[in-house]
């Protein structure tokens, strides 16, 4: 029964991952297609007090309250316009070692990637705009690069009550 498990775990590491590729800022982040649960045109969003910059409010899911995400104001790439392409992406991050949903505000969804484990590169030192904690990897599409987010640090809890004790003016 071990030789079973073992065997299956080695199959699954091998196997390519699928993630999802959405566009950010003028960059291609990818999150784990495991972690996302669908994908919303843009809503109007209702405004909470005392939120964070980055949590713009919360959003109506067929009767569940959505906290909504920007993530290109958490990691400091500056506010944009919403556009037709504008969308969520409703995705399952740990805060606080619960499961919790949660609405991320894209500019637009690009593509389903498969990305193997030779796909992934660690995240550069430098030369990003995203900071590096944030990054699980880089993952190689042909001749580009796509920055593959660690939803876990990047949504954590204190993360995003962080943002709330951040000075004013203050990046990710």
């Amino acid at each position: 029964m071990n030789t079973n498990t073992a065997t299956t775990t080695a199959t699954e590491v091998a196997r390519p991952a699928q993630y999802l590729g959405f566009s950010l800022a003028g960059e291609t982040y990818a999150i784990e297609l495991l972690r996302i649960r669908e994908i919303i045109e843009h809503v109007p969003i209702t405004r909470v007090p005392g939120m964070p910059p980055a949590v713009l409010g919360v959003i109506n899911l067929r009767g569940r309250v959505v906290p909504v995400v920007d993530l290109a104001v958490k990691m400091g790439l500056g506010p944009r316009s919403i556009t037709r392409w504008t969308c969520f992406v409703i995705v399952e991050a740990l805060l606080d070692g619960e499961r919790t949903t949660l609405g991320l505000l894209a500019d637009s969804v690009s593509e389903v990637l498969d990305l193997g484990p030779d796909d992934i590169e660690p995240p550069p030192a430098f030369g990003t705009r995203t900071p590096v904690e944030y990054l699980r990897g880089m993952g190689r599409q042909e001749q580009r690069f796509i920055l593959l987010l660690d939803l876990d640090r990047v949504l954590s809890a204190e993360e995003l009550l962080g943002l709330a004790t951040a000075p004013a003016g203050g990046g990710a």
